[in-house]
């Protein structure tokens, strides 16, 4: 991987976005039109998601989702370069303000999110919009060099990133400021022994039970972050309250409102969000 950073990676983030992207259109070509990446599985979840679908339509989501993500990949590689003030004029915040006065209340809030369009500028640029702490929460890699970057990139601008060793750890006990801790709620919940399990595009899904876990023991208020492509290369991220008192709610219901925000994002339009993810790798045992 040291070798592929520095030789490949490192490279094409250097490149002036025209011709970047100009890489994401031969990679594009190459491996989906001539390796056919990942078109079993986009596929399988078209079909799953929408199965009013014609061929047609099957065929039309699957080109402009590959499309979109070689496009978010090559982006994605560019922050190894970008300055933070070009990620500044990329990553707007629109109504970070709404968010902002929990922190005069002394309160955490909980960002929930899915991968949609570029979920890496988000990770790497959302901390100077706000006035909270941000927090992500990441799984330890067992090649340190890839972690070591990983960390560097999504840290560039001052948001703190705690492994799920550290939470295990107690990290969020001992914390004593507010935090804005942001979940991408769409990942296949494989480890967790606790999902909650409901229907996602018409398909029964497990989900993560961390969002709501924390809210509830932070009392933190809940957003969900919409995550728009204003044009190529550039993103706002608008907040919506989903839910200010989290202990009030029935158990269950912030998760919901989280899963089904998504899926109205994702039908609405489906070509940006992450469909070469295996989503539904974990099925429903007896007594789950």
């Amino acid at each position: 991987m040291f070798f592929l950073y520095y030789l490949v990676l490192k490279p094409i983030s250097l490149l002036p976005w025209p011709l970047a992207y100009g890489v994401s259109d031969f990679l594009y070509l190459l491996l989906y039109k001539v390796f056919r990446y990942r078109v079993a599985v986009v596929d399988q979840n078209i079909r799953n998601s929408f199965p009013d679908y014609t061929d047609k339509q099957v065929k039309e989501l699957r080109r402009k989702a590959l499309k979109n993500f070689f496009d978010v990949m090559i982006e994605g590689f560019k922050l190894f370069s970008m300055s933070n003030e070009e990620l500044h004029r990329r990553m707007v915040a629109t109504n970070p303000e709404i968010v902002d006065k929990y922190l005069e209340e002394n309160r955490s809030v909980i960002i929930t999110g899915g991968h949609y369009n570029n979920w890496e500028f988000i990770a790497n640029g959302i901390n100077p919009w706000m006035k909270h702490q941000t927090c992500g929460i990441y799984h330890q890699f067992k090649n340190k060099f890839v972690e070591r970057k990983m960390l560097q990139k999504r840290g560039r601008t001052g948001m703190l990133l705690i492994s799920r060793k550290q939470v295990k750890e107690g990290f969020f006990d001992t914390y004593d400021k507010p935090l804005a801790t942001f979940f991408a709620t769409d990942q296949s919940p494989t480890i967790a022994k606790k999902v909650y399990w409901t229907t996602f595009l018409n398909q029964e899904t497990a989900v993560a039970f961390g969002a709501e876990k924390f809210a509830r023991s932070q009392n933190a208020a809940v957003f969900y972050a919409y995550n728009d492509r204003v044009k190529k290369g550039h993103y706002q991220m608008t907040f919506k309250l989903l839910c200010d008192n989290p202990n009030d709610m029935p158990m269950g219901a912030i998760t919901e409102a989280h899963v089904r925000t998504l899926e109205e994002v994702i039908i609405d339009k489906p070509e940006f969000w992450l469909w070469t993810h295996k989503r539904w790798k974990r099925k429903r045992k007896p007594g789950e």
